[in-house]
């Protein structure tokens, strides 16, 4: 019989190397080895008998995907087409310049064979890599006969039984990656192409060395990701901490201490809990009512999956999940661990389990407890239960070889491997088993229990010690017996809000929302990180930068949540169905397709609320780039919010000016300077009032056609809180973070304002005449027939009275006149005094005392309350009426988040 020449493919060199050796060794040994057309694909030759068919077997590789999806030529340049017309536009897949030689190599060697063999990770991505494979080949030799080996560990055993094993490819996994791939290239092309020409010329971006190449990319995964980042961070800075009070009982005896805890947990009604715990002092006898002793089990974990791999490294070690894939794959191609890539966490009963425990026996730390394992007597062994997912890939990820620590290997090697042991031996151990006891006592009507627990038999938790169970003994009690408390305490806390999502918890997100799959989630947060749309701190915990937090506030405001996770879990759901067979290729990527390319027109008609948002956002931070690093600036005082960082004067590319702390993104502290600046400069003078010092004072030259003709174009000034003409002036024309409409970097940004922008930035400049918004001098009414002068004795003379004192400082309060639509001409008094929002209509006045005063008091209130005693208004139900008497709503202050103020007033400011 003649032998059959087979060319096998592996999808890495690495693994073609592992393969052939093993083979060629099962084989009688005797393998060659030879160069290919690339250098880093090798060509391994040797003999080797399959299915009793003697072959000569030529093992290559690729390296990943051997082929790339990418639009038609003429649709590849961003300025080439309408965004919109990538939704329809002709893509082709090609093999790329850097993989020519690769190709070459498949070509020639498939023309000298009559099989191929398939041998490319055992998931939806290494089919789809197959069948790229196969077209290479397949078009050089059409009458190749093409078989799949399936296997999950680069070991003897697994390797021999998938050869002795092949089955056909699985042309539905590939279609599955087909689609992905064609639905994340226009969704992703078409939005990132969008926004990146929207904003990228209109705002000064420094993440990157030259703004001209700065992407701002958009990914139907990417995306979502973030969404949950930017929801966690929201629901922190929309947290209001309420108090609440909670009865605390400690009783001493000769057998310890036990601390009772009240069974109404707290409450927030100050006057009832002092109630209740007056009744419990005035009888402080405990009763005993209940004694319950039951065994606890704490089970040990499922097998181990991709996802709960890199919860557990994330969890324990601090390890990224980047870095965990990276070193699982070095674990896993060097033969010590199974595939790292699957969602299977129940072993098939095919799975020799007792063989893998044997091989961890010579282990110098885990060894004696795999051997106490194996021993029938110890009663240890349970046979692990399943978490219920199959992918009918890849068994969970076990260890395939013992190793008692490579010299070669990295800690997060160690580390690594030491956590796939562990995890597998404490999979098939018995639980581990507890005693808790809880007793519950009445005290003058009120219940407290208070509980322990002791381990009885450690098990599984003798290996596994990443987790600790257990707790302390309590004395003993019987039922009916009364004893006084030691210690009996009315005590107070504050509601907290939720912690920053850590990165376990990011992938526990993905994962239950179906975003990403195993093998690319970890893919999907790095992008984000890449990207400066996140951060991630030594805790692994993510904050949102300012670009990416505006950038999901920005397509929150147009309506479509494209940053919530159902429109790509529907996604993901329906390219499973494809590669079930229950949907067909075609008709998942027309339905997908047609529904973001309605999301995309929508975006693109709404796009001035992306425009906005970037602009709230970019000045919230004091500057027009959201991650631009405060490498510069002349130091004027410690920051009072964050005690670490100093505050710096700074000059932003649009010309205006802000003083904002180095400490930014962390501490958001910044002092909004008046829009009239020409120049400032930050001089040795200090500040002989504000405290702590020392605070440095700033010289100013202000801008004459932006100021009042009775203030001076030059004045030394001090940004404490202590600085009335700062103050005023801040007040009248607005202050440079909120004054876009001259703004020179943006001059190339999109025209396309809404209304109510237009309307905020035609306020801005007050009339050097009136002082009021809303028109320029030229056109000032009280030019007409009255001088300044004489339209100040009018208005005295009509309101009878010049000045109110404010009911907060004393200050004495000015009347204005308002020149909104609602209330053209409408007379107020308002404080100008900081940290002051008192503000009353002048027709008001006239009202009782009870009458004014509520009003007066209703203007004040709205700051953040802490605690069931404490006032607060609804920022939904708060207007803001500014200076000029225009309502404002829906606006909050930049440091704090009330609604009841701006920023330049801001008590919180702590400068």
């Amino acid at each position: 019989m003649s032998s059959i020449r087979v060319l096998n493919v592996a999808e890495k060199p690495s693994v073609a190397k592992a393969v052939a050796g093993i083979l060629s060794r099962q084989g009688g040994g005797g393998m060659r080895v030879r160069e290919g057309r690339s250098r880093f694909n090798k060509i391994f030759e040797f003999s080797y008998t399959i299915r009793g068919q003697q072959c000569q077997m030529f093992f290559t590789s690729v390296t990943g995907h051997l082929m790339e999806l990418d639009f038609d030529d003429r649709y590849r340049k961003w300025h080439s087409c309408d965004p919109l017309q990538l939704y329809h536009a002709p893509v082709v897949k090609y093999v790329p310049e850097d993989k020519l030689d690769i190709k070459r190599t498949l070509e020639e060697e498939s023309r000298k064979c009559q099989w191929l063999v398939l041998w490319l990770d055992c998931d939806r991505e290494g089919e789809n890599i197959a069948f790229e494979v196969v077209e290479v080949c397949t078009q050089a030799n059409r009458h190749l006969n093409v078989w799949r080996a399936r296997f999950s560990a680069l070991i003897d055993r697994d390797i021999r039984e998938s050869v002795e094993a092949l089955i056909r490819p699985n042309q539905l996994f590939a279609d599955a990656v087909d689609v992905r791939q064609e639905i994340d290239l226009r969704i992703g092309a078409s939005f990132t192409r969008f926004q990146t020409m929207l904003l990228k010329d209109a705002f000064h971006l420094d993440f990157a060395a030259d703004n001209r190449n700065v992407v701002l990319s958009y990914g139907p995964c990417q995306f979502p990701t973030l969404g949950f980042i930017v929801e966690r961070y929201w629901e922190i800075q929309s947290h209001e901490p309420e108090e609440f009070w909670t009865i605390n009982c400690t009783h001493n005896s000769d057998e310890g201490i036990a601390t009772f805890n009240w069974m109404r947990g707290h409450m927030f009604d100050y006057t009832c809990a002092v109630i209740i715990y007056e009744m419990c002092v005035q009888e402080p006898v405990a009763t005993v009512t209940k004694v319950r002793q039951q065994e606890k089990l704490k089970y040990p974990p499922h097998p181990l999956s991709t996802i709960e791999l890199e919860k557990r490294a994330s969890r324990y070690f601090r390890i990224s999940s980047e870095q965990t894939m990276k070193v699982a794959e070095d674990l896993y191609q060097a033969g010590f661990i199974s595939y790292p890539r699957t969602e299977t966490d129940c072993f098939s009963q095919r799975t020799d389990l007792r063989a893998i425990v044997q091989e961890q026996q010579g282990h110098p730390v885990w060894g004696s407890y795999a051997q106490r394992l194996l021993d029938p007597g110890e009663g240890l062994w349970r046979n692990p239960s399943g978490g219920g997912h199959d992918d009918k890939a890849h068994p969970p990820i076990h260890p395939t070889k013992f190793s008692g620590g490579e010299s070669r290997w990295s800690q997060d090697h160690h580390r690594l491997y030491e956590l796939v042991v562990r995890h597998f031996l404490a999979c098939v151990s018995k639980p581990a088993v507890g005693a808790e006891t809880t007793v519950e006592v009445d005290i003058a009507g009120e219940s407290f229990s208070a509980s322990g627990r002791v381990i009885l038999e450690k098990n599984y938790l003798d290996v596994y010690r990443f987790e600790s169970w257990g707790g302390s003994m309590i004395p003993t009690y019987t039922f009916g017996q009364q004893f006084a408390p030691t210690t009996l305490t009315l005590d107070s806390g504050v509601t907290r809000p939720p912690t920053l999502l850590s990165e376990a918890d990011l992938l526990s997100c993905m994962d239950k929302a179906g975003i990403g799959t195993d093998a690319t989630m970890h893919d999907h947060i790095k992008k984000l990180l890449d990207r400066c749309y996140a951060t991630k701190d030594s805790n692994t915990r993510f904050s949102p930068t300012n670009l990416g937090e505006a950038l999901v506030m920005g397509y929150d405001d147009m309506g479509y949540e494209l940053w919530k996770p159902y429109l790509r879990a529907m996604m993901e759901s329906d390219m499973k169905l494809v590669s079930m067979g229950a949907k067909r290729k075609a008709e998942v990527l027309e339905t997908c397709l047609e529904q973001m390319k309605a999301c995309f027109q929508d975006a693109r008609s709404n796009k001035a609320k992306l425009f906005e948002a970037m602009e709230v956002f970019f000045e919230r931070s004091g500057r027009s780039g959201a991650l631009e690093q405060h490498t510069g600036g002349d130091i004027i005082r410690r920051c009072g919010v964050c005690q670490e960082s100093d505050m710096v004067l700074r000059q932003k590319p649009d010309g205006n000016f802000m003083v904002g702390c180095l400490g930014f993104p962390q501490c958001r502290n910044a002092v909004w300077l008046p829009g009239s600046i020409a120049e400032a400069a930050v001089t040795t003078n200090t500040c002989s009032i504000c405290t702590p010092g020392p605070v440095f004072m700033i010289q100013f030259k202000f801008r004459r056609l932006d100021i009042p003709h009775n203030y001076n174009v030059n004045h030394l000034g001090c940004i404490g809180g202590c600085d009335e003409i700062l103050k005023q002036l801040v007040e009248i024309c607005g202050t440079g973070s909120r004054n876009t409409s001259t703004t020179p970097a943006r001059a190339r940004g999109p025209t396309t304002t809404s209304s109510s922008n237009q309307q905020r930035n035609s306020r801005q400049v007050a009339c050097t005449h009136c002082m009021q918004y809303g028109h320029s001098s030229n056109v000032c009414p009280s030019q007409i027939s009255h001088s300044s002068s004489a339209r100040s004795r009018d208005v005295s003379q009509q309101n009878g009275d010049s000045s109110v004192p404010c009911e907060t400082c004393g200050t004495p309060c000015f009347s204005r006149t308002a020149n909104t639509a609602n209330n053209r001409g409408r007379k107020f008094y308002s404080c100008q005094s900081q940290g002051c929002n008192f503000f009353v209509w002048v027709d008001n006045l006239s009202n009782s005392n009870g009458g004014r005063r509520a009003e007066r008091a209703n203007a004040r209130t709205g700051g953040r309350g802490r605690g069931g005693r404490s006032g607060r208004v609804n920022a939904a139900d708060t207007t803001f009426v500014s200076a000029t008497g225009d309502p404002v709503s829906g606006r909050r202050c930049f440091v704090c988040g009330d609604p009841s103020h701006f920023a330049n007033v801001c008590p919180s400011r702590g400068i």
